[in-house]
């Protein structure tokens, strides 16, 4: 008899999304907080009866200021903890659609525009930030999947493509 783990204990869910200016540059959060350092897009929890895409609209308006409409959907990114079963499912968004002032930093970090391939080849990226930016900026990928082992960061990257 095939032996196999259950899917888990539960879920939690996240959010990141992709802001772009006209001229091509990408909203980057330089992440202060110890569980996610370094450069990345705004994003967070996705809160009980909120929808993903309400929770990504509030992310961004909390960490930056902005506030944004018509995100599209680029992927999702999806952690598989080992020991665990948990999971953690962050869905993906951009958007040129945004009006507002960002603010100089939060409780997140400093706000600034970037031009995306500086910050692709940036050593200071937040831990897997690199794996995610081909969802944003390459396109033709639908997910990211890690199995983890629920300790560290490190995890084998699969990508799956729509196409």
């Amino acid at each position: 008899m095939n032996q196999t783990k259950p899917f888990g204990t539960g879920a939690k869910f996240y959010n990141m999304t992709m802001v772009v200016r006209k001229d091509g540059k990408v909203l980057t959060l330089d992440r202060i907080k110890t569980d996610w350092p370094g450069l990345t897009f705004p994003g967070g929890k996705v809160e009980k009866g909120e929808s993903f895409t309400a929770s990504a609209i509030r992310e961004i308006k909390e960490e930056t200021g902005l506030s944004v409409s018509s995100l599209v959907p680029c992927g999702a990114v999806h952690w598989a903890d080992q020991t665990t079963g948990h999971r953690y499912i962050e869905f993906l968004y951009k958007t040129t659609d945004f009006h507002g002032e960002i603010l100089s930093g939060t409780s997140e970090g400093r706000v600034f525009w970037e031009d995306p391939e500086t910050l692709r080849t940036s050593d200071r990226l937040s831990p897997n930030f690199d794996l995610y930016l081909p969802l944003f900026l390459d396109g033709g990928y639908s997910e990211l999947f890690f199995e983890w082992d629920g300790v560290s960061w490190e995890g084998i990257p699969q990508y799956f493509s729509y196409r």
